[in-house]
C-alpha cells in the first residue's frame, strides 16, 4: 500500500480540530463563557443547562456587553479586547485573552449571543454557525 501524500487541510477541519482543544466538553463551554461574564465586569450571571449542555447552554450577565461593531468579528479566531501587542501579554490580568472561545463554541455548536451595552437604546442578536 503507497504512503499517503501530505496534503493541507481545509481550514473548516482546522477549526473544528482546534474548537475540540479549546471545548471539548459542554463544561469547556461554560468555563469559557464565565469568563468572558467575568472579564466584562458582571456582577450577576444566571446560568440554564437542558441536557447537560448539549442541548442548551445558557448565560446570562449583566457585565458591559459588546458593541454592535464589534460583533462581526466577536467569533473569528484570535479576535480579542483583551490584547492588541504582544507586549500587553506582560500587563494582562484578565481570565481569557486568545480570542479563541467564542470561535470554537461557534465551530461545533449553534452560538446566538444577545447583547446590550450600557445607555444604548436597545440590544442586539447575533447567531453564528
Amino acid at each position: 500500500m503507497d504512503q499517503p501524500r501530505i496534503q493541507q487541510l481545509e481550514e473548516h477541519v482546522v477549526n473544528r480540530i482546534a474548537a475540540g482543544e479549546v471545548v471539548q466538553r459542554p463544561v469547556s463551554a461554560l468555563k469559557e463563557i464565565l469568563e468572558n461574564s467575568l472579564d466584562a465586569g458582571s456582577t450577576q450571571v444566571s446560568i440554564t443547562v437542558k441536557e447537560g449542555g448539549n442541548k442548551l447552554l445558557q448565560i446570562q450577565d449583566n457585565g458591559s456587553g459588546i458593541e454592535k461593531a464589534d460583533l462581526s468579528l466577536l467569533c473569528t479566531r484570535h479576535a480579542t479586547s483583551k490584547l492588541q501587542q504582544y507586549e500587553d501579554l506582560q500587563s494582562i490580568n484578565t481570565l481569557g485573552f486568545r480570542g479563541e472561545a467564542l470561535a470554537s463554541i461557534s465551530f461545533v455548536a449553534h452560538l446566538t449571543v444577545t447583547t446590550m451595552t450600557k445607555n444604548a437604546p436597545h440590544g442586539f442578536r447575533v447567531t453564528y454557525r
